[in-house]
């Protein structure tokens, strides 16, 4: 194509100068123009040079100018001589004879001169006519169809070649676009051609056809186009060029067709053949060698399985050594077959070299075919050998061999990558274990050499660490062998127990933290009965002193710091999981955006706050007080790892069930989260501290700015609501707590109701009528209960206990329109008592009251129940308010 382009080049440029032929004519005779010339345009369009040569204009008229300089001069001499000549005449007073002769003179002067002029012009337009002929003259002759068009697509010149391909209905010749018309595939490509010719641009493309006047066979030419005169110029008309491709495509075609049959043959041969390249991957494989492995040809191929997956031996750096001096050898190697190893001889392997400066230097070809079977003694013995290293190096347990000095000898690759790296020759065992474990192992060697018994289990941190910069734990077998060459060494079995530790430790911590919580709760609930009777009487004494009266400011100092206290049981309940959640659906997004401003508030000034959400953020089903608490005691605890100001980040993200089976937590079911993660830039949490945080009462912090609870009321509200809870902390760099909370997807009835307007509560009267039946075992609790039902209206029955309440329902003739019943009691607890009660009084209606959580008691009672909950510690105008609920 290259040579085509050239060739358009010369014939654009040999057209466009016959525009100027005359200079054709004098290039022999003047200097040539300097090569740094530089070529532009005048202000009509015409091309000149400009630069260390003279000026040259190439347009017809003055090329003509340019090349009468001489005749130009001579009539400037002519003329300044007869001027001359009337003057002198006039100077020495001549008569008219002299005036005569010398206007003679002159009038022969200018004949001649007008006649040279004549003549000069005349060679020119026979010049220009003998060029242009010989222009067309080369079209002419050329064996490929050209034609040239002008800016507007007319065809100006079409050579005998392109005539042939077909002309229109006046026998003249026709643009391209409209010969091919109707063509299949050609008109984007047409056009694209045509475009370019427009715009004074050079292309070309592929054409299929069949020539209007080919007889009916396609044609494929290589179809260009360029501008007249080169790309500067401004001629407006294109040549267009068409070379015959047909013949060169089928020869292409004929070749392919060839190659691929000596494929097929080379596929079905009746041995293996393969080709790999220097890296000893597989280029080409036969089927028949890809049916020895079990395989597949362009599978193979395309995996670029590399020889060392093939050969239970170093058959790679046979290939390589051959790539490298070009030369063939023969090699016996077992491949790895699919039922186990196959012996085979490669008897010819050849390579170009990588010097031969070849496409294909460096790619080997091997031929292979069986080998005769060895005899059955030494094949036995080889079989048996790769049977043992195959166990060997795949076993899951480290196996490795040591002297009596525990030096490691050999080693498989699980004992490889458990101690970390490859053990270097003369490596003691020893060194690859923690500093405080190796007395402990060289003891138990030197016993198992001294005495050959086997030692173990041996407990042992490896000196090497998981990705994590977790310690490595494992376990050690050893028993003595005299095996190898006679003399005594060891074989050291070593079982990775770093999951299993891992595992241990998670349990008794969570074993741990449930005994606390156990704890917690039942003190909890103590102090609730406490903390009720306390709000409840300052409640009563409330009632009685008014803000007026001299105690009113004691009973309410004893109020607020009882309700203090309930707070601070509230939290024990909280990490104990005994409290009682609200959970609704809630859009984390939306909960987040409101809090911020507290969470600014809260954190200061040097302390910068960022929050990230993911798109699309699943929904959560959390009691969103308890959740605004998680986040708060969270952000807290980072501004004080944060005294001189850093940077806090809270981000949400979606956590599918894949992404969750990837985190790999032991604890954490795969499900599909919603991630809450609260980051600081802090001082961080020491290593050892980092496990007990979630404990109650456990903190780094002075007396006087934490109580312990905090990050412990977290874990408990995030384990209640059936979330998840991990740290992660570098000290100097900061803390991360990663929260998973389950999403919860919205069913139609959730979000009809969250629709529905909100309607507007009014100030209750807390007053009524009707007898409740009470059951508590606290006598101060129940006192307060009995006072502050009846202040408001109610006759009330008081009970210290289950049975004895069922034995008052019994003996009472009235009705009992309520029953307010503790939860846990000696001898009968709230819930069987009721089971009974409604045996004898169907549809008495509940209230519970307890200082552990609805949910600890719920499951046990029948679903048909129908029951209000009031959670201690409670005030008296809780009680009221639930009572005069449950009444209706």
């Amino acid at each position: 194509m290259r040579a085509m382009d050239e060739t358009l080049g010369r014939m654009s440029e040999t057209i466009a100068d016959n525009a100027d032929h005359q200079n054709l004519d004098r290039q022999k005779d003047r200097p040539s123009v300097a090569r740094g010339d530089e070529v532009h345009n005048d202000e009509r369009g015409r091309p000149t040079r400009s630069g260390a040569g003279a000026s040259l204009v190439t347009s017809p008229f003055a090329s003509v100018a340019s090349d009468l300089w001489g005749t130009t001069a001579l009539a400037g001499l002519f003329v300044a001589g007869v001027i001359g000549g009337f003057t002198i005449l006039n100077m020495n007073g001549a008569g008219p004879a002299g005036y005569l002769l010398v206007g003679g003179l002159a009038a022969v002067g200018v004949l001649s001169l007008l006649a040279l002029l004549s003549g000069r012009w005349g060679a020119g337009r026979a010049n220009k006519a003998r060029v242009s002929a010989i222009a067309a003259d080369a079209l002419e002759s050329l064996p490929d169809p050209c034609f040239v068009t002008d800016r507007r697509g007319v065809v100006l010149f079409a050579n005998q070649a392109y005539r042939h391909l077909g002309l229109d209905a006046n026998d003249r010749a026709m643009p391209l676009e409209r010969l091919l018309a109707g063509q299949p595939g050609v008109d984007e490509k047409l056009y694209q051609l045509a475009q370019s010719a427009r715009l004074g641009l050079s292309d070309e493309e592929e054409l299929r056809f069949v020539p209007p006047a080919g007889g009916g066979r396609e044609r494929v030419f290589k179809a260009a186009v360029q501008p007249l005169g080169g790309p500067t110029a401004k001629v407006g008309a294109s040549i267009w060029l068409l070379r015959d491709m047909t013949t060169e495509r089928l020869a292409a075609a004929q070749a392919k067709v060839g190659r691929d049959k000596y494929l097929a043959y080379l596929d079905d041969a009746p041995f293996g053949f393969f080709s790999a390249n220097e890296s000893g991957e597989i280029v080409y494989a036969n089927r028949t060698f890809a049916r020895l492995l079990g395989r597949l040809a362009d599978e193979m191929v395309e995996a670029r399985v590399k020889l060392g997956d093939l050969a239970a031996s170093a058959l790679t750096p046979f290939v390589q050594g051959a790539a490298d001096d070009g030369g063939s050898e023969t090699i016996d190697v077992d491949l790895l077959g699919p039922d186990g190893p196959i012996a085979v001889r490669i008897v010819q392997n050849f390579s170009l070299g990588s010097g031969s400066g070849s496409a294909e230097a460096g790619t080997s070809r091997s031929i292979v075919l069986p080998r005769e079977e060895e005899d059955d003694t030494e094949a036995h013995l080889r079989d048996a050998e790769m049977r043992f290293a195959r166990f060997f190096n795949n076993a899951p347990i480290g196996v490795a061999t040591l002297n009596r000095d525990g030096i490691v000898g050999s080693a498989n690759g699980a004992f490889v990558t458990m101690v970390g790296g490859t053990p270097d020759a003369g490596s003691r065992f020893a060194d690859l274990v923690a500093e405080e474990d190796r007395k402990t192992l060289i003891g138990a060697l030197e016993e198992a050499i001294s005495t050959g018994s086997s030692q173990g289990p041996i407990d042992l941190k490896l000196k090497q660490k998981n990705a994590e910069g977790a310690e490595k734990t494992a376990q050690l077998f050893a028993s003595y062998s005299d095996a190898h060459g006679g003399q005594p060494s060891i074989i050291a079995y070593l079982i990775d127990t770093s999951d299993q530790k891992s595992l241990e430790m998670q349990f008794a911590q969570s074993q741990k933290m449930q005994a606390v919580g156990q704890l917690a709760g039942g003190v909890a609930h103590d102090f609730n009965n406490l903390l009720t009777a306390i709000i409840g009487f300052c409640d009563l004494l409330l009632a009685r002193h008014q803000a007026g009266d001299p105690s009113f400011a004691d009973v309410m100092q004893i109020k607020q710091n009882a309700n203090r206290a309930a707070n601070l049981v509230r939290q024990l309940l909280a990490f104990s999981r005994r409290q009682t959640l609200r959970p609704k659906v809630l859009n984390l997004t939306d909960e987040l955006a409101e809090l911020s401003n507290l969470l600014s508030r809260l954190l200061g000034e040097t302390v910068e706050l960022k929050i990230t959400h993911e798109r699309d953020l699943g929904l959560v089903k959390v009691d969103q007080n308890q959740l605004e608490q998680v986040v708060i005691n969270l952000a807290v605890n980072a501004r004080d790892a944060m005294e001189d100001g850093g940077l806090l980040t809270i981000r949400t993200a979606n956590v599918s069930e894949t992404d969750a089976r990837a985190l790999d937590h032991a604890l954490m079911p795969a499900a599909e989260y919603v991630l809450i993660e609260v980051s600081d830039t802090g001082c961080g949490i020491p290593k050892e501290h980092l496990g007990k945080i979630f404990e109650p009462f456990f903190t780094t912090k002075d007396v006087s700015k934490g109580t312990g609870l905090g990050l412990s009321t977290v874990y408990g509200i995030v384990k209640q609501t059936g979330g998840y809870i991990f740290a992660f902390s570098t000290v100097g760099k900061g803390t991360t707590f990663r929260i998973y909370l389950p999403r919860h997807f919205e069913t139609a009835e959730e979000a009809a109701r969250k629709a529905a307007p909100e309607e507007a509560t009014q100030a209750a009267d807390l007053t009524g009528n009707g007898t409740i039946l009470l059951v508590e075992d606290e006598d101060a609790v129940r006192t307060f209960a009995v006072r502050a039902l009846q202040t408001r209206g109610y006759e009330v029955l008081e009970a210290e206990s289950g049975d004895v309440a069922l034995e008052l329902v019994d003996s009472h003739e009235g009705t009992i329109d309520l029953v307010v019943s503790d939860v846990v009691m000696p001898n009968m607890d709230g819930p069987t008592m009721v089971k009974q009660l409604q045996e004898k009084r169907p549809g008495t209606k509940i209230i519970f009251i307890s200082g552990y959580a609805e949910d600890a008691f719920a499951k046990s009672l029948d679903p048909s129940v129908d029951f209000r909950f009031l959670p201690k510690p409670f005030s008296l105008k809780q009680l009221a308010a639930a009572v005069k609920d449950a009444m209706g």
